[in-house]
């Protein structure tokens, strides 16, 4: 597919993303960044919101994938927890977690999004493999690196809000 930092769909958290949208765009598969998109880096406990609609999200007929580039056991733990399917070492935007994830769950690309809080990782890896790629803000930049990170993806998220307004009309 194509180089492309610009993400098909913008959300302020993940908990925004409903069944309804995913399915307007043919999605009928959810791969989710872990750290900083579903928890913060510091934890392997959600919020109550993120945990009700990680629970609604179980109940339609979305099928969910964490595909994380984390080497930690706390997102094999919190997906044993939660009834999630998972897939670390994911190296996004790289495309072998993603390839992986295709391939387990027998998918094609268009069937498929990819969620999560960094552009040069996440959306770039959806882009590059033919999904439709959400950014959802981070959930916390707790770091001076973090932090950092947000302002270079920020023309990208300028760029991306600029297209998406202009599909609308």
């Amino acid at each position: 597919m194509s180089f492309c930092l610009i993400p098909d769909v913008i959300l302020n958290r993940l908990t925004e993303l409903t069944p309804e949208l995913l399915k307007a765009r043919g999605v009928s598969f959810l791969m989710m960044d872990f750290d900083n998109t579903i928890v913060p880096y510091t934890t392997d406990v959600p919020a109550e919101p993120m945990r009700a609609w990680l629970e609604q999200m179980k109940r339609s007929d979305i099928r969910l994938c964490v595909v994380s580039n984390s080497r930690r056991p706390r997102v094999v733990t919190f997906c044993r927890t939660y009834g999630l399917d998972c897939i670390t070492h994911a190296k996004k935007p790289f495309q072998r977690g993603i390839s992986e994830c295709l391939t387990r769950f027998h998918l094609k690309p268009s069937q498929a999004a990819l969620v999560g809080d960094q552009i040069y990782t996440d959306v770039l890896g959806a882009n590059c493999a033919g999904l439709t790629s959400i950014l959802v803000s981070a959930i916390d930049n707790h770091t001076i690196w973090l932090k950092l990170r947000h302002v270079a993806e920020l023309p990208f998220i300028a760029w991306g809000k600029r297209r998406i307004r202009h599909e609308k009309h």
